[in-house]
C-alpha cells in the first residue's frame, strides 16, 4: 500500500528546510506523456542525496508515484506524489519492502565518490556499490519490476591515460585491477551487473530492461560536495594556484540535464520506444568539454579573489595530495577532515577525459540545456550558511604536526639508503 501524502516530511522540522530550486525542471521534449503511462511507482535508491532527491521531485511533477529510499533523510521537503522511506540499499528485506507496487526503479545509490568518502574502508565502499546493486537486481526479478536505470559514471572507463571524445564502442572496460580507486573499480562491477541482468525473465512472462547512464561530475543549485568544497577551499586560499596542461579538458553535467537523461532513459525502456535503451550504457554531460580551472574562473571573481596565477609543478601536487592522505588516515580516530585534493582527483585533473553524447541524443533523444557554473555559485553564495566553518586552522596544525613527525623517518630512510 503506497503511504498518504501526509507521511512526508513538509516542515523545517528536523532540519528539513524548504525546496526552491528549479532543480528538477527538465524538458522531456514531448515524452512526458508516455513517461506518466508508463510509470505509475518508482523508486529511487540514494533518494535522500542530491541527485536522488531532485530526480524523484521531476517523476513526482509527471505525476509519477515515488519512493525516496535513503539511508538519510533529505534535507528538503518531500514533494506531492512522494514518500521518504529509511533503509539502507544492502538489506534485502528493506528493499523489497519498499519496492510493492513499483514497475520502475531508478538506482542512484553510491558512495566513496570524492573528498574523504574515497579514503573508507574498501569494504564499505565495495558493500554499498556492489552488494547494494546485487540486492536491487534481485529484488527486481522478484517483484517482477522491468525497468531498472543506473547512475554509473565515467569512471567505469578511466584508467588514467588519456580519452578524447570516447564513445560507449571505443572505449571498452578496463581491467579492474587497473581501476584507479576502489570506488571506480566497484561501480564497474555493478555498471557490468546492471547490464548483464538485461532480459532475465520475470514472473508473467515480462523481461527485465536495464540500463546504464554514464555522467561525469555533477554540478547545480543546492550541490553539496563539489561545489561548497571548492569554494570554501579558494577562501582559505588552498586553491590559488594551478597545476597539470591548460589543454587538459573533461566534462560536467547540470543536475537539470542528468534528471533529464534518466526520464529519457525511462521512457526508452518500454514498447513504445522499441525497447531501444535494453541491455545500453550511454553518456551523458551537458555537451562541452572544458579545462577544469577556468570552468572554476567565475567562483574566484564572485568570491573576490583574484584568479590562480601560479603553476605548480605535477609532482609537489602529487606528493601533497599524498600527504593529505595519510594525514586524514592518522587524525581520522581523533580528528576528521576532508583533504582539499586526493591523488585520484590530482589525476583526473592532468589528464582529458572526454566523452561524446551522440548515442544519447540518437536513442533517448537526450539534448542538454546549457547552463553557466556562474549560475550556480550566485545560488549558493545567496542560500550559504552565514557562519562559516573555521576549523581550516586546526586542520594546517594538526597536518603540519604530522608532517614534523614524518622528518625523522625520512631523514633516516635517505641515510640507509
Amino acid at each position: 500500500m503506497f503511504p498518504s501524502p501526509g507521511d512526508a516530511i513538509r516542515t523545517r522540522a528536523n532540519g528539513v528546510v524548504p525546496h526552491c530550486s528549479q532543480a528538477s525542471d527538465c524538458r522531456l521534449n514531448g515524452h512526458s506523456g508516455l513517461l506518466c503511462r508508463s510509470t505509475s511507482k518508482a523508486l529511487v535508491t540514494g533518494g535522500g542525496g542530491y541527485f536522488g532527491y531532485h530526480l524523484g521531485c521531476a517523476l513526482a511533477s509527471q505525476g509519477v508515484r515515488v519512493i525516496l529510499f535513503d539511508r538519510h533523510k533529505p534535507r528538503w521537503e518531500i514533494p506531492n506524489k512522494a514518500v521518504f522511506i529509511q533503509g539502507d540499499v544492502r538489506d534485502h528485506d528493506a528493499v523489497f519492502k519498499a519496492c510493492e507496487g513499483v514497475d520502475c526503479v531508478f538506482h542512484a545509490a553510491s558512495y566513496g565518490m570524492c573528498g574523504s568518502e574515497q579514503l573508507e574502508k574498501e569494504e564499505e565502499i565495495e558493500s554499498i556499490n556492489v552488494g547494494g546493486t546485487k540486492v536491487v537486481i534481485e529484488v527486481c526479478k522478484k517483484r517482477s519490476i522491468s525497468r531498472l536505470i543506473y547512475t554509473s559514471s565515467v569512471n567505469v572507463v578511466f584508467g588514467g591515460t588519456d580519452i578524447e571524445d570516447g564513445d560507449e564502442e571505443t572505449v571498452p572496460y578496463i581491467l579492474l585491477e587497473k581501476e584507479v580507486d576502489h570506488y571506480s573499480r566497484t561501480k564497474a562491477i555493478a555498471d557490468q551487473m546492471v547490464l548483464g541482468a538485461n532480459g532475465t525473465l520475470l514472473k508473467g512472462g515480462d523481461k527485465l530492461q536495464t540500463c546504464v547512464l554514464r555522467p561525469p561530475g555533477i554540478y547545480g543549485p543546492e550541490e553539496q560536495k563539489h561545489i561548497p568544497r571548492v569554494v570554501g577551499n579558494i577562501q582559505r586560499r588552498l586553491l590559488s594556484f594551478k597545476f597539470g596542461d591548460p589543454n587538459t579538458l573533461m566534462n560536467w553535467i547540470h543536475i537539470s540535464n542528468l534528471i533529464q537523461g534518466h526520464l529519457l532513459a525511462a521512457v526508452a525502456l518500454t514498447a513504445d520506444k522499441d525497447y531501444i535503451a535494453s541491455g545500453q550504457p550511454y553518456y551523458i554531460h551537458d555537451g562541452e568539454n572544458v579545462n577544469f580551472f577556468e570552468w572554476i574562473a567565475p567562483l574566484y571573481e564572485k568570491l573576490g579573489f583574484q584568479k590562480p596565477w601560479i603553476h605548480l609543478p605535477t609532482y609537489l601536487v602529487l606528493m601533497a595530495a599524498t600527504f593529505l592522505e595519510y594525514a586524514h588516515l592518522l587524525l581520522k580516530p581523533v580528528f576528521s577532515f576532508t583533504p582539499f585534493l586526493t591523488k585520484r582527483e590530482v589525476m583526473k585533473l592532468l589528464i582529458t577525459h572526454t566523452f561524446r553524447i551522440d548515442k544519447a541524443q540518437k536513442e533517448l533523444g537526450f539534448y542538454p540545456k546549457k547552463f553557466m557554473l556562474a549560475e550556480t555559485v550566485d545560488h549558493y553564495l545567496k542560500t550559504r550558511p552565514k557562519h562559516q566553518d573555521q576549523s581550516w586552522l586546526t586542520i594546517i596544525f594538526l597536518t603540519f604536526g604530522v608532517f614534523c613527525m614524518f622528518i625523522p623517518f625520512v631523514f633516516l630512510s635517505l641515510t640507509h639508503s
